[in-house]
C-alpha cells in the first residue's frame, strides 16, 4: 500500500562532521549501507524481489551504472549503489495528490533536491499553466493534448528540443527519437553529452567505433590494468569484483587520479570470507596522484618512453606486425614526441619522472593491457586528444583486438550507450537516417541539432521554446547553474517525464508538465500482456530487463507509451509507424530497430536468449577499423596543460558515496569521512597553509575567468584532505555554478568540469 508523508532529516552544515577518508571500500559496511534503507523503505517482500532480481538474466538491469554482467551471475549481483537506487524507483512513498496546492513551484525550488527526491514517486500527471505557481492534476488525455497543441503551433520544430537521460529503454530510445525526427528537427541532446561524449569523438576518430573494445572477461585475461579519472567505489563498485579476479589472476593494477579513492587501493568483498574477516585485496600496485589537467602529458610521457626503448631494442618493443598491417601515423607521431620536454611533462603531471618511469616498466613488460576511464579524463578541455593519446599509447605495443587488452572507458548511466545505439545523438550518421527513412517512408532532418550545451545556450537566445526531458535532472545536470536556470525559465514550456521530483521541475518554462512513468523495476503490463525492455551496458552486450514489483499507483504508464501518446498527439500518421501498436507490443519496436540499427539484426530472437546478445565491435572483434583509411590512427596532439595563477587552485567536480549522478540519497561520504553535509571543499593541507587558510575554516570558492563573469559559492567549510597539490575538489552539482558555459571540451563540448581554476576567500557569512 503506497505511503505518504516521509520524515526528511536534511544536511546539518552548522555541525557537519570530518573525519579520517578510508582506505578500503565495501566489506560488511557496504552490505549493511545496501540493506538497511532497501528494508525500511520498501519492506522485507518488496525489498526481497527487487534485488534478488536485480542484474539477473531474467530480471531487470541496474540503473544506477553501466558495469556489465558476468557471464555466472551470483544471487547477490548488485552493490550498495545499485540497491540504493533501487530502494529510491521501488519506494512505495508516493506524492499525494494534495501536495500540488500545498506546495507553489517558487517554494520548490527552495528546497533541496535530496528534499525533493523524499518526497516519493510521481503518480499522476500535472500541469503548470503560464502565470501560474502551482502545478495540478490532469489526465492523460488532457497533458497529452496540451503538448501536442503546444508543438505544433511552434513556428519550426527546431524550436524544440528533446532531452534523453541514461535510463531510457532501447525501446523507448528508438521510438523517442523517431517521433523527434518526424517531427522535424534533431535536437536531441543526452546525458552522453556531459559525461562521455569525448570518448565517442576520440575513439571515433582513432579506431573507428566510440565504445569499449573489450569484453567483461578481458579484465581477468590483462597483465596490467591502468584506471584514468575515475572513483568506482562509488560510482560503479560492482567494478571492484572485476578488479579483484583480475589480480588473483596475476594483473597488475595502476590507478591515476588526484584524490585517493578507497575502492582503487582496497576492496573487502562483501561475498568472501577475506572479505569479511580479513584484510580483503589490496588493488593499485602503483596510486599516480596526478595534478588535474595532466593526464595527456603522462600519456604522451609514456608513448615517448615506449619509442625510446625500442630504439635501444629495435624490433622487440613495439609490435612493428600490428602497427604495419593496422595503423597509420607512426613516423608523425614519433617526430612529435622526439621533442618532448621532461620539464614540461613534470610540470603538467605533478608527478617524478622516478614514478613515470615505473609505469612505463610496468607497461612494457605487459603483454596484455587494458585502460580505462571515467569522467575524470571526459570532461577537460583537452579530453579529445588526451583519450587519442590514451589510444597512441594502447596502438604502439597491439593492445587493442586481443583478449586482455583494449581502451574501456566507464559509462556511469545504465543505458546511455544504448540510447546512442538507437539514434539518441543530435548527428547520427547518414547510415542510420537512411536506414531510418526507408522503414518508415519519410525524410528525417538531417541538419545537426542542438547538444546539450547548445540547448542552454538557445533556451537563452530565445531560439528553443519547447524543452520535453525524457528523464533525467537536466538543469541540475548542466554547467553554469544560474545560466541554465535562466535559460530554462526562459523557455514556453517545458516537459519532464520522470519518476520522482528533481530540480527540473521546480525551475521551468511559463507553462510546465510532469508526466509520471513507470520504473525499470516494475511490471509493465500493456494490453497484449506483460512487456521487457532491453538496454546496452558498457561493452556492447545488449540483453532485457524486466520488472518484478507492482507498479507504486495504479494508471502510471510506461516510457514507450508516454512517447507514443506523445507522438500521436503530436505528428499521428505524417509517417508510416503504428505508434498505438508499438504500445501494445514492445516486439513491433524490435522488429524495427531490427531493420534499422546496424547490429541489432533480428532482435526480437537475440534478445530472448539467455542473457542477450553482444553488438559487433570492429577494433575488438576481428582488428577493423571503420575510419577513412580503414585503419586505426596514432595522432599528433599539441599539449597543453592547465596552468594555475598564484593564489588559485584548479577545481573538480566529484560525486558522493551518498548520490547517483544529481540524485541525492543521503548527506554522509563515508569513503572521504564527510557526514550531515555536502558544502565543502576538498584541499592538500600544503595548499590550505600556503593560502594562509586554515582547516576546518569556512570559504567563498570564486571562479577565475577572463569574462568577467561573478561566479560563486558561499560558506564552503575547507577539508584537509590528501589530493594533488595545487588540486581542490567539490561536490557535483553543488558546484556546478562555477563551470563557465562556454567552456568545453574542444570537439565533443562536454562541459570542463574537472578543471576549473578556483579563488578560496574566507567567508564572511
Amino acid at each position: 500500500m503506497p505511503r505518504k508523508n516521509p520524515h526528511v532529516e536534511e544536511a546539518d552544515e552548522n555541525n557537519l562532521e570530518v573525519g579520517k577518508p578510508k582506505d578500503w571500500a565495501a566489506g560488511i559496511p557496504g552490505v549493511y549501507h545496501s540493506m538497511q534503507p532497501a528494508l525500511k523503505h520498501m519492506g522485507v517482500g518488496r525489498a526481497g524481489k527487487t534485488l534478488l532480481g536485480l542484474n539477473q538474466k531474467d530480471g531487470f538491469d541496474c540503473m544506477s551504472c553501466a558495469w556489465p554482467d558476468p557471464g555466472h551471475r551470483k544471487t547477490f549481483e548488485f552493490c550498495e549503489q545499485g540497491a540504493k537506487a533501487v530502494t529510491w524507483e521501488a519506494t512505495p512513498v508516493v506524492v499525494p495528490s494534495e501536495f500540488w496546492a500545498a506546495n507553489p513551484v517558487t517554494e520548490l525550488r527552495e528546497r533541496s533536491e535530496y528534499w525533493l527526491g523524499m518526497q516519493g514517486r510521481l503518480t499522476e500527471p500535472v500541469y503548470k499553466p503560464a502565470g501560474d505557481d502551482h502545478y495540478r492534476p490532469v489526465s492523460w488525455d488532457e497533458a497529452f493534448s496540451i503538448i501536442g497543441s503546444k508543438l505544433q503551433g511552434l513556428d519550426s520544430p527546431d524550436e524544440a528540443a528533446f532531452y534523453t537521460s541514461g535510463r531510457t529503454s532501447n525501446e523507448a530510445a528508438f521510438l523517442y527519437q523517431l517521433f523527434v525526427r518526424a517531427y522535424g528537427t534533431n535536437n536531441l541532446p543526452d546525458c552522453s553529452n556531459m559525461c562521455h561524449e569525448s570518448s565517442g569523438w576520440a575513439m571515433g576518430q582513432t579506431i573507428g567505433v566510440g565504445k569499449a573494445t573489450i569484453s567483461y572477461d578481458d579484465f581477468a585475461k590483462a597483465d596490467l590494468i591502468i584506471i584514468m579519472g575515475q572513483n568506482p567505489g562509488s560510482n560503479h563498485p560492482r567494478m571492484l569484483t572485476a578488479l579483484e579476479e583480475a589480480k588473483e589472476a596475476g594483473c597488475e593494477i595502476v590507478a591515476i587520479n588526484p584524490l585517493p579513492e578507497a575502492g582503487l587501493m582496497r576492496y573487502k568483498n562483501p561475498q568472501k570470507v577475506n572479505g569479511i574477516l580479513g584484510r580483503g585485496t589490496e588493488l593499485a600496485d602503483q596510486y599516480l596522484q596526478i595534478r588535474l589537467g595532466g593526464d595527456m602529458a603522462l600519456m604522451q610521457a609514456l608513448s615517448k618512453r615506449v619509442l625510446d626503448a625500442e630504439s635501444k631494442r629495435p624490433g622487440k618493443v613495439l609490435d612493428h606486425e600490428f602497427l604495419r598491417e593496422h595503423c597509420e601515423g607512426l613516423d608523425e607521431l614519433q617526430a612529435h614526441l622526439a621533442s618532448l620536454q621532461e620539464t614540461t611533462v613534470l610540470r603538467a603531471t605533478g608527478l617524478s619522472s622516478m614514478e613515470i618511469d615505473e609505469l612505463a616498466e610496468r607497461y612494457l613488460r605487459a603483454g596484455k593491457v587494458i585502460i580505462t576511464w571515467a569522467m575524470g579524463i571526459t570532461q577537460h578541455k583537452k579530453a579529445v586528444p588526451t583519450i587519442k593519446e590514451i589510444i597512441n599509447l594502447l596502438l604502439l605495443r597491439g593492445n587493442i583486438g586481443k583478449p586482455g587488452a583494449g581502451a574501456s572507458p566507464i559509462r556511469g548511466h545504465s543505458n546511455v550507450q544504448g540510447d546512442r545505439t538507437m539514434g539518441i545523438w543530435e548527428q547520427m550518421p547518414p547510415a542510420f537516417l537512411d536506414a531510418l527513412a526507408k522503414e518508415f517512408s519519410f525524410e528525417p532532418p538531417r541538419e545537426p541539432g542542438a547538444d546539450a550545451v547548445e540547448t542552454i545556450r538557445k533556451m537563452r537566445d530565445g531560439g528553443i521554446k519547447v524543452f520535453v526531458a525524457m528523464g533525467g535532472n537536466f538543469v541540475a545536470a548542466i554547467s553554469d547553474t544560474h545560466a541554465a536556470e535562466a535559460a530554462v525559465a526562459n523557455t514556453e514550456m517545458t516537459v519532464q517525464i520522470s519518476t520522482k521530483l528533481n530540480r527540473s521541475h521546480a525551475v521551468t518554462g511559463e507553462e510546465a508538465l510532469i508526466l509520471p512513468t513507470l520504473g525499470r523495476t516494475e511490471i509493465d503490463l500493456q494490453e497484449t500482456g506483460p512487456q521487457f525492455v532491453s538496454v546496452e551496458d558498457t561493452v556492447s552486450a545488449v540483453h532485457a530487463s524486466e520488472g518484478k514489483v507492482k507498479p507504486v499507483a495504479p494508471g502510471l504508464l510506461s516510457e514507450v507509451a508516454i512517447v507514443t501518446r506523445l507522438a500521436r498527439a503530436t505528428v499521428d500518421s505524417r509517417i508510416n509507424a503504428d505508434w498505438a501498436g508499438f504500445e501494445r507490443n514492445y516486439d513491433l519496436v524490435r522488429d524495427h530497430i531490427s531493420h534499422v540499427v546496424a547490429g541489432c539484426e533480428d532482435y526480437n530472437r537475440r534478445i530472448r536468449e539467455w542473457g542477450g546478445f553482444v553488438l559487433p565491435n570492429g577494433p575488438r572483434d576481428s582488428r577493423t577499423f571503420r575510419t577513412p583509411t580503414g585503419k586505426a590512427m596514432l595522432t599528433v596532439n599539441q599539449l597543453e596543460h592547465v596552468e594555475r595563477p598564484a593564489g588559485t587552485l584548479i577545481l573538480q567536480t566529484v560525486r558522493s558515496h551518498d548520490q547517483f549522478n544529481t540524485t541525492i540519497y543521503g548527506h554522509n561520504d563515508r569513503y572521504r569521512g564527510v557526514k550531515k553535509g555536502r558544502d565543502v571543499v576538498f584541499v592538500s593541507a600544503e595548499d590550505i597553509s600556503e593560502l594562509g587558510l586554515a582547516d576546518g575554516q569556512y570559504v567563498d570558492i570564486h571562479g577565475v575567468y577572463d569574462d568577467g563573469t561573478e561566479r560563486v559559492i558561499r560558506k564552503f567549510r575547507v577539508v584537509s584532505y590528501p589530493t594533488a597539490r595545487g588540486c581542490a575538489a567539490a561536490y557535483y552539482p553543488e558546484a556546478n555554478v562555477l563551470v563557465p558555459l562556454e567552456s568545453v571540451a574542444e570537439g565533443s563540448h562536454t562541459p570542463v568540469s574537472k578543471a576549473v581554476i578556483v579563488r578560496l576567500e574566507p567567508s564572511l557569512a
